[in-house]
């Protein structure tokens, strides 16, 4: 049986831009209350595009954070911070133009409370042995942000393990997960997470050693809240 405990929760109020710890967070179907619940947009051959690090890497540069309590049925406008500081709400009729200025290309700003995921309805987990794994691979200390984790687990278990457990389940605190598939990485991790400088030496290493795959998707049973320090169970 393996078992452990949670190390680690992350929230990304608005997609590609830098999250919020979390002591806790709320759960749904949907995932994570307030995840990717907001993102940027641009005009790309006539059509709308959701923006991410991959065209604006800038983007990383800038927080996002909520200063209310979260819940699914209660998710407020989150606070967006600039790289020099400045503090503006999602609703500020001056974010628009800052963020234009600051990032180069007109934004349209979007909410959606479905949320955003790559991978629509789910969270991602990770692990502390894995993460050491890699980083001793890499000769470096990586930086947990490079993965936008939501759940990063201390386990009983050896680094990778959980690449196996695609179709089985994950008992966090009172929630309870199915596994889905481990997570195919794009190019997001190569970017240092406060500077956006690219380190592509990273991305090389997991598609070559490890199929380019770190951490694995889930999806949430039903309504349940999770906070650092609880149980963790593989059933």
């Amino acid at each position: 049986m393996i078992t452990g405990t949670v190390e680690q929760l992350n929230r990304w109020p608005v997609k590609s831009l830098a999250g919020q710890p979390a002591d806790a967070l709320e759960l749904d179907r949907r995932g994570v209350a307030g995840d990717r619940a907001h993102a940027l947009y641009d005009e790309f051959k006539g059509h709308p595009r959701r923006l991410t690090i991959r065209q604006v890497p800038r983007m990383l540069r800038w927080a996002a954070a909520y200063d209310a309590t979260v819940t699914p049925g209660h998710v407020p406008l989150p606070l967006l911070i600039a790289p020099d500081g400045r503090t503006y709400r999602w609703d500020d009729g001056a974010l628009p133009a800052a963020l234009a200025d600051d990032l180069g290309c007109s934004v349209e700003l979007r909410r959606d409370l479905g949320l955003m995921q790559d991978l629509r309805d789910s969270v991602l987990i990770t692990t502390h042995a894995t993460l050491a794994a890699v980083s001793k691979a890499l000769g470096r200390e990586l930086d947990l942000r490079r993965f936008r984790t939501n759940a990063h687990l201390v386990l009983d278990a050896p680094a990778y393990a959980e690449e196996g457990w695609e179709g089985r389940r994950l008992r966090i605190g009172e929630a309870e997960l199915e596994l889905l598939h481990p997570c195919e990485r794009c190019v997001i991790p190569a970017r240092d997470p406060d500077t956006a400088v690219k380190h592509p030496e990273i991305l090389r290493w997991l598609t070559r050693e490890r199929g380019g795959l770190f951490g694995i998707n889930a999806r949430p049973l039903g309504p349940a809240r999770i906070a650092v320090g609880d149980p963790v169970e593989l059933l």
